[in-house]
């Protein structure tokens, strides 16, 4: 083999191996990315609520509950359950959702338990759909915890287990329940 063969092939083979550095590597998953664990369900097939709800009942130390519609019987079983059980459970929602009888009435049952529950005073919507669980596991998409989002709607829930990221959901959370001027507690 000539050397100015030679010379081609080593050409070439650096601007693979250039190529997939720059192209490919950023893609491949490194060792904090492939501890996180994604799930998505939709609705109504999967049931995604049903499947939240099972996540509720494992939680050990906390569920923060940022959703705009709460009326699902189911959803609010669950978290009674869970606050009897000696779990930290918060909620907050949008204020303009009160004017449901279905929500003031599950809102009712679960501030009853003792689970305390705050609602926007800005003029813009609370529109988050967001659970965060023990800083393990969060959901997010866009199922409200109502039987339509769970029974009948197209809907979307990406449950995420992955530490930082859950970390990261509850300090969103906790700075909104801190906000006095953007949230109040309702009575």
């Amino acid at each position: 083999m000539s050397r100015l063969a030679l010379a081609d092939i080593v050409r070439r083979s650096c601007a693979g191996i250039l190529l997939v550095t720059v192209f490919l590597l950023p893609v491949l998953p490194n060792r904090e990315a492939a501890a996180v664990s994604l799930e998505v369900w939709y609705g109504p097939e999967d049931e995604p609520l049903r499947r939240v709800v099972q996540l509720y009942d494992r939680a050990t130390r906390y569920i923060f509950v940022a959703v705009y519609g709460l009326t699902s019987p189911q959803a609010v079983k669950a978290l009674i359950a869970a606050e009897r059980r000696g779990i930290d459970v918060r909620i907050i929602t949008d204020r303009e959702r009160i004017n449901d009888g279905k929500q003031r009435a599950a809102l009712a049952a679960l501030r009853e338990a003792g689970i305390p529950i705050k609602v926007n005073r800005h003029d813009n919507l609370m529109h988050l759909k967001q659970v965060v669980i023990d800083d393990e596991v969060n959901t997010n998409g866009s199922m409200n915890h109502t039987t339509s989002g769970n029974r009948f709607n197209d809907e979307r829930v990406d449950v995420i287990r992955d530490h930082a990221v859950s970390a990261k959901a509850r300090e969103k959370f906790l700075s909104m329940w801190k906000d006095q001027d953007r949230f109040e507690e309702w009575k």
